[in-house]
């Protein structure tokens, strides 16, 4: 599952899951042993963030949704996603 960023101790990564659980787009993050897959617009598929680790992963998600939305496309094509710039 390729990295997307990292920033603030949480890691986000995206894979395609073709025919998987979730069939919309999302990513999984992880932050201190914890997980959550949320949607790109933001709502949670699975698991538990702490409350502000969730509020910074969810202003990411808006700040890049264009370049998560290309990823996505990208990945779902067999091809290689690309790094997004971690919150600052």
């Amino acid at each position: 599952m390729p990295t997307l960023s990292m920033f603030y101790g949480i890691i986000v990564r995206m894979f395609n899951e073709k025919g998987g659980k979730h069939h919309l787009p999302h990513v999984h993050a992880m932050y201190s042993g914890k997980e959550v897959v949320v949607t790109l617009d933001g709502n949670i598929l699975e698991g538990k963030f702490p409350g502000k680790q969730m509020k910074l992963l969810l202003a990411w998600l808006e700040i890049h949704y264009e370049e998560l939305v290309a990823n996505w496309e990208l990945l779902s094509g067999g091809e290689t996603s690309f790094k997004i710039d971690p919150l600052k």
